[in-house]
């Protein structure tokens, strides 16, 4: 799985994001602006992004993936 891949997956997952994804080899890191997190706690903003790449970690193809979530508020 490479970069591009899960950054397509979760900005068509969360209509209206944006995704910065590093790393390979199974392990990534994402930062991601989505205005859907307002109100949300960390777990369940982690959640959302979690459920769009469920296959993804379910097959293994996906090893781990560290997030860091905002709106576009807390990154001003």
């Amino acid at each position: 799985m490479d970069i591009k891949k899960i950054k397509d997956i979760i900005e068509s997952s969360l209509e209206g994001s944006i995704a910065h994804v590093e790393g390979d080899q199974g392990k990534y890191s994402a930062n991601i602006i989505y205005e859907g997190f307002n109100g949300l706690s960390t777990i369940n903003r982690h959640k959302l992004v979690y459920n769009s790449l469920d296959d993804f970690i379910k097959s293994g193809e996906l090893h781990a993936i560290s997030l860091k979530t905002y709106t576009s508020e807390e990154v001003k």
